[in-house]
């Protein structure tokens, strides 16, 4: 049995009116799609990174990347990484968009961030130093900040002085589409006007054996790190002010069909569903972007066949696990900032080990890159 837990009668679409990315292709939205666009390896020598031992000798990773050299010297001490990484993305988006950000709507802009655990990394070493530290366990508080889930999201809108709604979704796979379904609701309530929406994951030796080997015995995807953070926005109102989405969320559904039941048919129902209510048909779409996982290419495979141009999150970034479905519209964004071509539609489906599946329908607006501030 699927069950659907998208909430009825919600019709609002998102304009997406600023963007801002982080991967080893490059980071900003001009940098990754240039990076995407060559076809180079993104990969990394793991030593680059860490010194432990980790299940793959290479990684989709940020190497070199240092906070304080994006993000100045001043508060970047006791960020973690994961941190790190969803400020400047969000630093980026404001910079994509034309929405200018002041006193007069500060109290309207907030951030929605989907993730997994927040810093595993945080957490296993503070976890780990209540039991080595002196007693009565000597731990550094300054970074106890950083275990918590919100950490993030909280860090973000305090360096860009956001003062809206502020909301962290643990979501998995899905958690970039947890978010953007979550902020539609807020946008369509009247609770914001435009929110910082996305995720972001770090590459640590915790999530790298988190992620493989597989249980099969093979070699599971290569781990990586990045993500992406999205200034969303009514589109209707963006539209009715003169301003021009880069792209449109038109539809966003989730449904959760519990740990043992069949994925492959759970996804298929709901993207025939969704296009179906969206009055497109599968011949309609001209790409594709899953997350990796064997059970969407077959749901795919049955829902909209092999017709539009197909590729993977773990193809392309590694196993990313939070950040997969923000990297996944990135690089649709991607291609109509490359490319601008006016109205195609594109489809991006995630899914989680706990049975939830969902998809999500992007349409492009013709509306190339814009010139930053």
């Amino acid at each position: 049995m699927t069950m659907t837990t998208d909430l009825p009668g919600t019709t609002t679409v998102l304009g997406i009116s600023g963007w801002g990315v982080l991967s080893p292709y490059g980071l900003g939205a001009d940098g990754f799609t240039a990076g995407l666009y060559e076809g180079r390896d993104a990969t990394v020598d793991t030593v680059e990174l860490t010194d432990e031992p980790v299940p793959h000798a290479r990684a989709y990773a940020l190497a070199g990347f240092r906070a304080r050299d994006h993000l100045g010297r001043k508060g970047t001490s006791f960020l973690d990484r994961r941190t790190a990484f969803a400020v400047l993305a969000c630093r980026q988006a404001l910079a994509d968009s034309d929405l200018v950000v002041d006193d007069s709507n500060r109290e309207r802009v907030g951030v929605v961030l989907g993730t997994s655990v927040g810093s595993l990394q945080s957490t296993s070493d503070y976890s780990r130093d209540t039991h080595v530290q002196e007693k009565p366990y000597l731990v550094n508080p300054i970074l106890f900040p950083n275990t918590v889930l919100n950490c993030a999201a909280g860090q973000a809108a305090i360096w860009h002085g956001l003062r809206g709604l502020n909301t962290t979704l643990a979501g998995g796979g899905t958690a970039t589409l947890t978010a953007l379904r979550y902020a539609r609701t807020m946008l369509g309530r009247g609770r914001a006007e435009a929110l910082l929406t996305g995720a972001v994951e770090e590459y640590t030796p915790h999530m790298a054996w988190a992620g493989g080997p597989a249980a099969d015995g093979a070699s599971a995807t290569a781990g990586g790190e990045g993500g992406a953070v999205f200034l969303v926005e009514d589109a209707a109102a963006m539209r009715a002010a003169g301003r021009t989405p880069s792209a449109e969320v038109i539809a966003v559904e989730l449904a959760h069909t519990g740990a043992t039941a069949d994925v492959t048919t759970a996804l298929a129902d709901l993207v025939r569903r969704m296009l179906r209510q969206a009055g497109v048909a599968a011949t309609d779409l001209a790409r594709v972007v899953t997350g990796g996982a064997g059970d969407e290419e077959r749901a795919l495979d049955a829902a909209v066949g092999r017709h539009a141009d197909r590729s993977s999150a773990t193809d392309l970034v590694g196993d990313c696990p939070a950040a997969a479905g923000a990297l996944q519209v990135a690089a649709l964004l991607a291609h109509h900032r490359r490319t601008p071509d006016d109205g195609s539609l594109s489809l991006i489906v995630a899914s989680s080990a706990d049975g939830t599946v969902g998809a999500a329908l992007l349409r492009g607006t013709g509306h190339a890159a814009r010139s930053h501030r």
